[in-house]
């Protein structure tokens, strides 16, 4: 029987980081979004729009949909610095030194390590004027004294995520390293992000339409599995691809990769943070360790035998349901 730890473990890693999170910036992030909460009207109204998204995506220009995604996450990472730029000036001026060391490093590393052609060269010119940039946003901060949201400290991350990957996405850095890396990050993001618009009322309904909604696209229409290998092939950060845990070797003597989307990740992260509120902090990784002993045994299942496609949020629930349950009845 064939089986996987890493995938289960990310999925624990990154909810439990979102949830031990969600309290820190609750607050401003409630601040930014003025209070407000999704009803139950909006959520079927998302659910709906995501099922119609999903399904005509394969008709939309693959150039089109990068640059949807680039700007969304680039808002997203800029939204996220800005909210927690008002530092202190020592940690802006560390956060500034990071940015333009890492910039420099990989301007000069390009050109040695990828060669001379057009294409580095113009990457190398960006990084440098990145790192330009953080060097002008240093100087600034040593002059500067007030210490509030500074927007040059928001502008760093998002602009040295759009470089990484215009310039490096066919690179062996950027697969599978960078990739999982910010795929990490931004399902952290969205999780936080979207989280705090859901009530226990709204994420129930939520979790329940979107559940049944992935299966009908993942076993029925096949919807679902023709979108990820749409974009799959931009090589954006849509989902965290991990190297199977005991290594399986496929055919061609290539170690088989395991991904889940960030969607997934989304859902149980929505459905730990709303079981913290609803009970407490332990009850709650006690809900993300039966998730993800749930798709430890979906996953298995899959890779035993060679299912090519299940529903990830099927394969979340079946953990999260049967203790929430159990929580009501005991309540």
């Amino acid at each position: 029987m064939n089986f996987d730890i890493a995938m289960p473990l990310a999925l624990f890693a990154v909810t439990a980081v979102a949830v031990f999170l969600e309290k820190k910036i609750e607050g401003k992030l409630k601040g930014v979004l003025e209070e407000k909460e999704f009803r139950v009207r909006d959520v079927v109204v998302l659910v709906a729009a995501m099922s119609v998204t999903v399904s005509l995506i394969v008709f939309v220009p693959q150039m089109a949909v990068m640059i949807l995604f680039l700007f969304s996450y680039s808002m997203l990472l800029f939204i996220f610095t800005y909210l927690f730029s008002d530092l202190q000036k020592t940690a802006a001026r560390l956060f500034c030194i990071m940015f333009l060391v890492a910039a420099f490093i990989v301007a000069t590393a390009s050109l040695f390590v990828f060669g001379a052609n057009v294409t580095v060269a113009f990457g190398a010119l960006a990084f440098f004027g990145l790192f330009g940039f953080a060097l002008l946003a240093l100087l600034y901060e040593q002059n500067r004294t007030s210490t509030e949201e500074r927007w040059y400290l928001a502008v760093l991350p998002p602009a040295l995520f759009i470089c990484l990957y215009l310039f490096f996405n066919r690179t062996p850095i950027w697969f599978p390293y960078l990739l999982d890396l910010y795929g990490v990050v931004f399902a952290v993001l969205i999780i936080l992000y979207l989280g705090s618009l859901f009530t226990w009322k709204t994420s129930l309904i939520f979790v329940g339409l979107l559940t049944v909604m992935d299966v009908i696209l993942v076993l029925f229409t096949g919807s679902m599995v023709s979108a990820a290998s749409h974009v799959s092939g931009l090589r954006l950060p849509v989902l965290v691809s991990l190297p199977i845990v005991p290594a399986i070797v496929s055919e061609t003597g290539g170690v088989l990769y395991m991904g889940l989307g960030l969607g997934d990740f989304f859902f149980a992260g929505l459905l730990a943070i709303q079981t913290f509120k609803k009970y407490s902090k332990s009850f709650a990784i006690l809900s993300i360790v039966a998730m993800a002993a749930s798709f430890f045994v979906f996953e298995a299942l899959i890779l035993t035998y060679e299912l090519k496609a299940f529903p990830g949020t099927l394969m979340i629930i079946c953990g999260w349901l049967p203790l929430a349950i159990w929580k009501k009845l005991k309540h």
